[in-house]
């Protein structure tokens, strides 16, 4: 498929999934607490098999159901998207006991699943980590430490916590571990944010964790780690593109029956200029996105500059388009409760999580200048 159009059952599929955001799924975001996890919304996804989806599918795929789902329900994108975070280093690197154990109630949505990377202390710089994994027994360890600013917590029921096991400095003496909740001594509080999903911390208090626990090999952590944010970073481009889409729909429709000055909004130069320059950036995030996934399908040996590439376009893209529809629609979008409203909280924080726009940027200069150097 080329990567600048979709196919015909593609394109049915998205509206399929737009219209199931829309009437299966909404009503049941709505009826959740802002700030925590949703049980409902995650086994509604899993009844309708689209947790199954996120575990089964390619890049691309999963960058049409994160854009489909966030164009009518970003509550419930946001849902899926954490599942597939949390428990894609068990698809991966996880032992058969690991997968057997956990993954099935990730796809039904029984299970919530957390990615534990970010610290108070290393956000943007993952490899700079302090959570101790200290040497206990006979190949055991005891982590002991806090992560902060963890999509699920504190009411996950695992994570995959990445801990510094100290087999080398920096990135390579970090150690990916699936701890269970109930694991002694761990605990954790949510935290109150701008957006609605849920978000906590976790404090580590010297928690027994043994060689079943490892995901993949003492010391290759932070590969696991690289490896899901190149799958799910040109995803969340999808995601912001879902909620730019959603933006200028709205912005159309309300641009082209708004009266004001004898005429409707979209009659002032000023206005369409500004609609179609909306429209451009969407669709140039879009092709972006669709290409860095189509790439890492493809097993490109680029994937990392184009999943950063994708994240960052597409991110400030979004941030750009709703800021603009808010002011297009005035006073009425900053009510709450309206569309635009929610998308103008739900667009600010991917350009920080999974790797602010700054780092970003430096990945995708490394890795041309990488290419120079190897030339």
């Amino acid at each position: 498929m080329a990567a600048f159009a979709l196919g015909a059952e593609q394109e049915e599929w998205c509206g399929r999934l737009r219209a199931l955001a829309r009437e299966r799924l909404r009503p049941l975001a709505e009826k959740g607490e802002p700030g925590r996890v949703n049980r409902p919304l995650l086994a509604e996804l899993g009844e309708l098999g689209l947790l199954e989806r996120v575990f089964g599918s390619g890049a691309l795929e999963l960058c049409l159901l994160r854009e489909s789902l966030a164009y009518g329900c970003t509550e419930a994108e946001t849902a899926l998207a954490l599942q597939g975070l949390g428990a894609h280093p068990v698809l991966r690197s996880g032992s058969a006991a690991q997968r057997e154990r956990w993954l099935p109630g990730v796809r039904a949505g029984r299970q919530v699943a957390a990615f534990a990377l970010s610290e108070p202390g290393a956000g943007s710089d993952a490899a700079a980590l302090a959570l101790a994994a200290e040497a206990d027994g006979p190949g055991g360890w005891r982590l002991t430490g806090a992560k902060c600013w963890i999509s699920n917590a504190p009411e996950a029921d695992f994570y995959t916590v990445f801990a510094r096991t100290g087999e080398a400095p920096g990135a390579k003496g970090i150690t990916a571990f699936l701890v269970p909740a109930d694991r002694p001594g761990l605990t954790g509080e949510a935290l109150e944010m701008l957006s609605p999903h849920p978000i906590g911390s976790l404090a580590f208090d010297g928690v027994p964790v043994g060689p079943e626990d490892v995901l993949g090999a003492p010391g290759q952590g932070f590969r696991v780690a690289m490896e899901t944010l190149n799958l799910f970073r040109p995803s969340v481009g999808a995601f912001a593109v879902g909620m730019a889409r959603a933006a200028l729909d709205a912005t159309v429709a309300h641009t082209a029956g708004r009266t004001a000055f004898g005429g409707v909004l979209a009659d002032l130069q000023a206005v369409a200029h500004r609609v179609a320059e909306m429209a451009t950036r969407t669709e140039a995030a879009r092709l972006l996105v669709y290409a860095a996934a189509g790439a890492y399908d493809d097993g490109a040996p680029d994937v990392p500059g184009r999943a950063a590439m994708a994240k960052l376009l597409a991110t400030e893209t979004a941030q750009y388009v709703v800021d603009h529809a808010v002011q297009l629609h005035g006073a009425a979008a900053l009510r709450r409760g309206h569309l635009l409203e929610h998308l103008y909280r739900e667009v600010r924080a991917p350009r920080i999580y999974e790797g602010a726009s700054e780092v970003q940027r430096t990945i995708i200069a490394k890795e041309l200048y990488r290419g120079v150097a190897a030339r």
